[in-house]
Protein backbone atom coordinates (compact mmCIF):
# COMPACT_ATOMS: atom_id res chain seq x y z
CA UNK A 1 0.00 0.00 0.00
CA UNK A 2 1.02 3.94 -0.53
CA UNK A 3 -0.29 6.83 -0.07
CA UNK A 4 -1.47 9.73 -3.34
CA UNK A 5 1.42 11.77 -1.09
CA UNK A 6 3.99 9.79 -1.57
CA UNK A 7 3.61 9.28 -5.20
CA UNK A 8 3.01 12.37 -5.60
CA UNK A 9 6.46 13.58 -3.83
CA UNK A 10 8.02 10.30 -5.83
CA UNK A 11 7.42 12.04 -8.57
CA UNK A 12 7.35 15.40 -8.29
CA UNK A 13 10.90 16.41 -10.20
CA UNK A 14 8.51 15.22 -13.54
CA UNK A 15 5.80 18.07 -13.23
CA UNK A 16 3.20 15.88 -13.90
CA UNK A 17 -0.52 16.79 -14.90
CA UNK A 18 -3.50 15.07 -12.78
CA UNK A 19 -4.33 12.55 -15.68
CA UNK A 20 -0.76 11.27 -15.75
CA UNK A 21 -0.83 10.44 -12.04
CA UNK A 22 -4.48 9.09 -12.57
CA UNK A 23 -2.57 6.67 -14.94
CA UNK A 24 0.10 6.00 -12.08
CA UNK A 25 -2.51 5.62 -9.83
CA UNK A 26 -4.47 2.97 -11.82
CA UNK A 27 -1.13 0.77 -12.97
CA UNK A 28 -0.50 0.48 -9.78
CA UNK A 29 -3.93 -0.68 -8.47
CA UNK A 30 -3.69 -2.88 -11.60
CA UNK A 31 -0.59 -4.96 -10.10
CA UNK A 32 -2.12 -5.24 -6.68
CA UNK A 33 -0.85 -2.44 -4.91
CA UNK A 34 -3.11 -0.12 -2.71
CA UNK A 35 -3.53 3.42 -3.01
CA UNK A 36 -4.52 5.46 0.54
CA UNK A 37 -5.92 1.52 1.78
CA UNK A 38 -4.85 -1.96 1.18
CA UNK A 39 -6.17 -3.48 -1.84
CA UNK A 40 -8.77 -6.32 -2.00
CA UNK A 41 -7.11 -9.83 -0.99
CA UNK A 42 -9.58 -11.40 -3.36
CA UNK A 43 -9.91 -8.70 -6.10
CA UNK A 44 -11.23 -10.28 -9.57
CA UNK A 45 -9.94 -13.85 -8.56
CA UNK A 46 -11.74 -16.65 -10.44
CA UNK A 47 -14.32 -18.02 -7.53
CA UNK A 48 -12.60 -21.16 -7.18
CA UNK A 49 -9.09 -19.38 -6.39
CA UNK A 50 -10.93 -16.90 -4.13
CA UNK A 51 -12.60 -20.36 -2.14
CA UNK A 52 -9.17 -21.76 -2.14
CA UNK A 53 -7.26 -18.91 -0.60
CA UNK A 54 -10.26 -18.15 1.77
CA UNK A 55 -9.75 -21.95 3.20
CA UNK A 56 -5.64 -21.35 2.93
CA UNK A 57 -5.50 -18.58 5.09
CA UNK A 58 -7.54 -19.99 7.82
CA UNK A 59 -5.47 -22.90 7.81
CA UNK A 60 -2.72 -21.20 8.29
CA UNK A 61 -3.47 -18.41 10.42
CA UNK A 62 -1.51 -17.98 13.77
CA UNK A 63 -3.15 -17.36 16.97
CA UNK A 64 -1.19 -14.47 17.71
CA UNK A 65 1.97 -12.92 15.12
CA UNK A 66 5.01 -12.21 17.14
CA UNK A 67 6.21 -9.04 17.55
CA UNK A 68 9.68 -8.11 15.41
CA UNK A 69 12.20 -8.91 18.44
CA UNK A 70 10.63 -12.42 18.44
CA UNK A 71 10.62 -12.22 14.26
CA UNK A 72 14.57 -11.52 14.55
CA UNK A 73 15.35 -13.87 16.99
CA UNK A 74 13.61 -16.93 14.99
CA UNK A 75 15.83 -15.18 11.96
CA UNK A 76 18.84 -15.20 13.86
CA UNK A 77 18.05 -19.38 15.16
CA UNK A 78 17.34 -20.62 11.75
CA UNK A 79 20.26 -18.77 10.12
CA UNK A 80 22.41 -21.09 12.92
CA UNK A 81 20.81 -23.55 11.55
CA UNK A 82 18.12 -24.89 14.56
CA UNK A 83 15.63 -27.24 12.55
CA UNK A 84 12.86 -25.68 15.05
CA UNK A 85 13.38 -22.22 14.36
CA UNK A 86 13.52 -22.73 10.41
CA UNK A 87 9.90 -24.69 10.54
CA UNK A 88 8.66 -21.51 12.54
CA UNK A 89 9.99 -18.97 10.21
CA UNK A 90 8.42 -20.91 7.45
CA UNK A 91 4.92 -20.46 9.62
CA UNK A 92 5.78 -16.60 9.81
CA UNK A 93 6.00 -16.42 5.99
CA UNK A 94 3.32 -18.58 4.36
CA UNK A 95 0.66 -15.63 5.09
CA UNK A 96 3.48 -13.74 2.72
CA UNK A 97 3.55 -16.41 -0.12
CA UNK A 98 -0.70 -16.36 0.07
CA UNK A 99 -0.13 -12.99 -0.84
CA UNK A 100 2.56 -12.94 -3.23
CA UNK A 101 0.29 -16.03 -5.08
CA UNK A 102 -2.79 -13.51 -5.21
CA UNK A 103 -0.91 -10.91 -7.51
CA UNK A 104 0.07 -13.86 -9.98
CA UNK A 105 -3.64 -14.69 -9.96
CA UNK A 106 -4.96 -14.76 -13.38
CA UNK A 107 -1.86 -15.25 -15.36
CA UNK A 108 -2.12 -18.59 -16.52
CA UNK A 109 -1.41 -20.70 -13.12
CA UNK A 110 -4.17 -21.73 -10.82
CA UNK A 111 -3.56 -19.90 -7.15
CA UNK A 112 -3.44 -23.58 -5.69
CA UNK A 113 -0.05 -24.29 -7.94
CA UNK A 114 0.80 -21.11 -7.39
CA UNK A 115 0.86 -21.05 -3.12
CA UNK A 116 2.68 -24.91 -3.77
CA UNK A 117 5.62 -23.70 -5.95
CA UNK A 118 5.56 -20.91 -3.63
CA UNK A 119 6.04 -22.47 -0.32
CA UNK A 120 8.17 -25.22 -1.87
CA UNK A 121 10.92 -22.40 -2.87
CA UNK A 122 10.10 -21.00 1.03
CA UNK A 123 11.52 -24.42 2.51
CA UNK A 124 14.49 -24.30 0.03
CA UNK A 125 14.93 -20.39 1.20
CA UNK A 126 15.03 -21.33 4.83
CA UNK A 127 18.25 -23.60 4.13
CA UNK A 128 20.27 -20.82 2.61
CA UNK A 129 19.59 -18.31 5.66
CA UNK A 130 23.16 -19.14 6.94
CA UNK A 131 24.86 -17.20 3.56
CA UNK A 132 22.79 -14.19 4.78
CA UNK A 133 24.90 -11.68 6.53
CA UNK A 134 22.19 -10.05 8.69
CA UNK A 135 18.70 -11.26 9.75
CA UNK A 136 17.05 -8.14 8.31
CA UNK A 137 18.43 -9.62 5.30
CA UNK A 138 16.08 -12.68 5.48
CA UNK A 139 12.69 -11.20 4.92
CA UNK A 140 13.60 -9.56 1.68
CA UNK A 141 15.61 -13.10 0.08
CA UNK A 142 12.92 -15.36 1.26
CA UNK A 143 10.33 -13.08 -1.31
CA UNK A 144 12.67 -13.00 -4.06
CA UNK A 145 12.89 -17.32 -3.54
CA UNK A 146 9.07 -17.10 -3.68
CA UNK A 147 8.48 -14.78 -6.30
CA UNK A 148 10.96 -16.07 -8.98
CA UNK A 149 9.60 -19.30 -7.95
CA UNK A 150 5.78 -18.21 -8.99
CA UNK A 151 7.58 -16.47 -12.09
CA UNK A 152 8.59 -19.59 -13.55
CA UNK A 153 5.57 -21.31 -13.00
CA UNK A 154 3.78 -18.42 -14.85
CA UNK A 155 5.98 -18.35 -17.49
CA UNK A 156 5.98 -22.29 -17.79
CA UNK A 157 2.64 -22.21 -18.41
CA UNK A 158 2.89 -19.08 -20.92
CA UNK A 159 5.05 -21.57 -22.90
CA UNK A 160 2.72 -24.67 -22.32
CA UNK A 161 -0.40 -22.51 -23.79
CA UNK A 162 1.61 -21.42 -27.23
CA UNK A 163 2.70 -25.18 -27.56
CA UNK A 164 -1.44 -25.72 -27.63
CA UNK A 165 -1.98 -23.34 -30.00
CA UNK A 166 0.72 -24.17 -32.06
CA UNK A 167 -0.63 -27.80 -31.86
CA UNK A 168 -3.94 -26.56 -32.36
CA UNK A 169 -3.34 -24.36 -35.63
CA UNK A 170 -1.46 -27.90 -37.02
CA UNK A 171 -4.54 -29.67 -36.30
CA UNK A 172 -7.32 -27.71 -37.65
CA UNK A 173 -4.69 -26.90 -40.71
CA UNK A 174 -4.47 -31.06 -41.50
CA UNK A 175 -8.30 -30.90 -40.95
CA UNK A 176 -9.05 -28.68 -43.56
CA UNK A 177 -6.43 -29.97 -45.89
CA UNK A 178 -8.15 -33.09 -45.42
CA UNK A 179 -11.43 -32.31 -45.93
CA UNK A 180 -11.32 -30.71 -49.13
CA UNK A 181 -9.17 -33.59 -50.98
CA UNK A 182 -11.98 -35.86 -49.19
CA UNK A 183 -14.92 -34.06 -50.68
CA UNK A 184 -13.23 -33.46 -54.10
CA UNK A 185 -12.58 -37.65 -54.01
CA UNK A 186 -15.89 -38.56 -52.56
CA UNK A 187 -13.94 -40.87 -50.40
CA UNK A 188 -11.70 -41.26 -47.23
CA UNK A 189 -8.28 -40.20 -48.16
CA UNK A 190 -5.09 -41.72 -47.18
CA UNK A 191 -1.86 -39.90 -45.34
CA UNK A 192 -0.06 -40.59 -48.67
CA UNK A 193 -2.28 -38.90 -50.73
CA UNK A 194 -2.94 -35.70 -48.37
CA UNK A 195 1.29 -35.14 -48.82
CA UNK A 196 1.26 -35.20 -52.07
CA UNK A 197 -1.43 -32.83 -52.72
CA UNK A 198 -0.38 -30.69 -50.18
CA UNK A 199 3.04 -29.35 -48.95
CA UNK A 200 3.00 -31.03 -45.85
CA UNK A 201 5.07 -34.37 -45.33
CA UNK A 202 3.41 -37.85 -44.33
CA UNK A 203 5.14 -36.85 -40.60
CA UNK A 204 3.73 -33.40 -40.11
CA UNK A 205 0.10 -35.48 -41.01
CA UNK A 206 0.85 -38.53 -38.63
CA UNK A 207 1.79 -35.80 -36.06
CA UNK A 208 -1.49 -33.88 -36.18
CA UNK A 209 -3.30 -37.32 -36.43
CA UNK A 210 -1.61 -38.47 -32.99
CA UNK A 211 -2.55 -35.08 -31.20
CA UNK A 212 -6.08 -34.78 -32.15
CA UNK A 213 -6.34 -38.55 -31.18
CA UNK A 214 -6.69 -40.17 -34.75
CA UNK A 215 -9.95 -37.97 -34.63
CA UNK A 216 -9.68 -36.13 -38.28
CA UNK A 217 -12.32 -36.74 -40.55
CA UNK A 218 -11.86 -38.07 -44.27
CA UNK A 219 -8.47 -39.23 -43.77
CA UNK A 220 -8.83 -43.13 -43.51
CA UNK A 221 -7.97 -45.32 -40.25
CA UNK A 222 -5.29 -47.72 -40.79
CA UNK A 223 -7.35 -50.04 -38.48
CA UNK A 224 -9.59 -49.92 -41.09
CA UNK A 225 -7.33 -51.00 -44.13
CA UNK A 226 -6.40 -53.65 -42.30
CA UNK A 227 -10.03 -54.76 -42.06
CA UNK A 228 -10.55 -57.78 -44.72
Amino acid sequence: MISAEEIAQAFASFSLAQDQLAMIHEYLQKHGIGIGEPVDVFGNMEEADRNYLEWYLQEIALPEQPGEGIQEAVILSAMAGEASAKQELISLFLPQVADMARLYAGQGADLEDLVGEGNMALVLGVELLGALESPHEAWGMLGRQVMDAMDRLVAEHARNGDIGKIAAQKVNQVADAAKELSDALLRKITVQELARETEMTVEEIEEALRLSGGKIDGIEDRNDRRKP
